[in-house]
């Protein structure tokens, strides 16, 4: 395998990583509600709007496996349970902002093609 191949292959399991983590249509917009100050369970579902909550169990436990959310348990009458962006998942910003400026280029795009 040549230097050139071995790089290749290394930057495609680099974004195969990347996208494990954030990938699928609910990860990035999870994220982007708990920063936004949704910590609460229904809260956070309360702003995706279509999102189940089976999805959205799945999706906080995915996220809080690969260190991006944390889960905190508050010992109150009732047991609350609150979700925060940790220091971990600010690193994001850098892949969130090129994504969002691309989305939209290509949202008009599309929108521009299809009249």
């Amino acid at each position: 395998m040549t230097r050139e191949e071995k790089r290749f292959q290394e930057k495609i399991k680099a974004i195969q990583d990347t996208m494990f983590v954030l990938g699928g249509k609910w990860k990035l917009p999870i994220i982007l509600s708990i920063y936004g100050g949704n910590k609460r369970f229904n809260d956070i579902s309360n702003a995706i709007p279509k999102i189940t909550n089976r999805v959205l169990s799945k999706e906080l436990k995915h996220l809080e496996e690969n260190l991006l959310i944390k889960r905190t348990v508050i010992d109150d009458y009732p047991v609350r349970i609150e979700y925060t962006v940790t220091d971990y998942a600010f690193g994001l910003e850098e892949v969130i902002k090129p994504m969002e400026s691309w989305g939209k280029k290509h949202r008009k795009r599309i929108s521009d093609a299809s009249r």
